[in-house]
């Protein structure tokens, strides 16, 4: 990806600046079929700090290429996914890490989640309907019918408008209007599983594992665990975040400390250069983990619990 952008940027530079219409749209098309592609080099690299600090500037780089082709569904996906990812990995994160040292701070920092991870929904839902005429209306009326009108090649789309959508209601869990929007994340993901339940690896299953303690009411411990095992399996055991977020939701709430450490040590214990296309996803649950392993005298109320001793 590196280096077709490398020949893209200049080609498109010039473009812009010619103000050729036709020419202009075909250099902008090209590089938003590049950045649909994935993260390529960012997500591969080992340096986490270097890539928070880059990636706003990629993300102010789609933006400006939206003003130009609105409409790019490819461009409209690296936005949904770019905001909902950075936002994860390098503000939500740092909420998080900030709530036992400056609240005031945190709260500020989860507003910031808050927003980006709205921006990438909207720029998801501007996707799908570009590739489903109608279905932003139908869906703010009926998003359980309105969902039937994706399809597979919608997948990768609806996911990202979901996680966004998802993650903005986990950093706002007081505000009741987005509470509410509970049933249009589970529309979308129900419809996700319909379409392929394993896609990418089993993504879906992960995310269902790290939603759950948004949804109201009962934790479904034994539905959490399906969707572990089946995440687990589908990806081999390669996603760190995955161990994290079954600590997180389930091990902590059941103050398991043996299930607790044993799923962040497994985290731990994946090598994240096996798995180069998702070393810097690893590297950042991998931060965590050690994050919430320092803080487990914090977390469980007795830590030298032996595993599988829910209190």
């Amino acid at each position: 990806m590196q280096g077709t952008l490398r020949l893209l940027l200049p080609l498109l530079i010039s473009v812009l600046a010619a103000g050729c219409g036709m020419i202009r749209g075909r250099a902008i098309g090209m590089v938003g079929s590049v950045l649909a592609e994935g993260g390529g080099t960012f997500e591969s690299d080992e340096d986490v700090e270097l890539i928070g600090n880059a990636l706003p500037y990629g993300l102010k780089f789609i933006e400006s290429l939206l003003e130009a082709s609105p409409e790019d569904t490819n461009l409209l996906l690296a936005a949904a996914r770019g905001f909902t990812a950075y936002s994860y990995g390098f503000v939500d994160w740092e909420a998080d890490k900030m709530r036992d040292i400056d609240l005031v701070e945190a709260r500020r920092l989860d507003a910031r989640a808050s927003r980006l991870y709205r921006r990438a929904h909207g720029y998801g839902m501007r996707g799908l309907e570009k590739s489903r005429r109608g279905f932003s209306q139908r869906f703010g009326t009926d998003a359980a019918a309105a969902v039937r009108m994706l399809r597979e090649d919608d997948l990768e789309m609806l996911y990202w408008t979901a996680a966004a959508l998802g993650l903005a209601i986990s950093t706002d869990r007081n505000n009741a209007g987005m509470v509410g929007r509970i049933p249009e994340v589970q529309a979308l993901l129900d419809r996700a599983f319909e379409l392929d339940e394993s896609w990418d690896d089993g993504a879906l299953h992960e995310f269902e594992v790290a939603f759950a303690p948004t949804r109201p009411g009962a934790t479904d411990y034994d539905a959490i665990r399906r969707h572990f095992d089946r995440a687990e399996e589908l990806s081999g055991g390669s996603r760190a975040g995955l161990y994290v977020s079954f600590a997180e939701t389930v091990a902590v709430p059941r103050q398991d400390a043996g299930l607790f450490r044993t799923m962040l040590g497994r985290a731990l214990a994946i090598d994240p250069d096996e798995h180069e296309e998702i070393r810097l996803i690893n590297l950042i649950a991998q931060e965590r983990a050690r994050w919430l392993l320092g803080r487990t005298e914090d977390l469980i109320l007795d830590p030298d619990a032996p595993e599988g001793v829910a209190r």
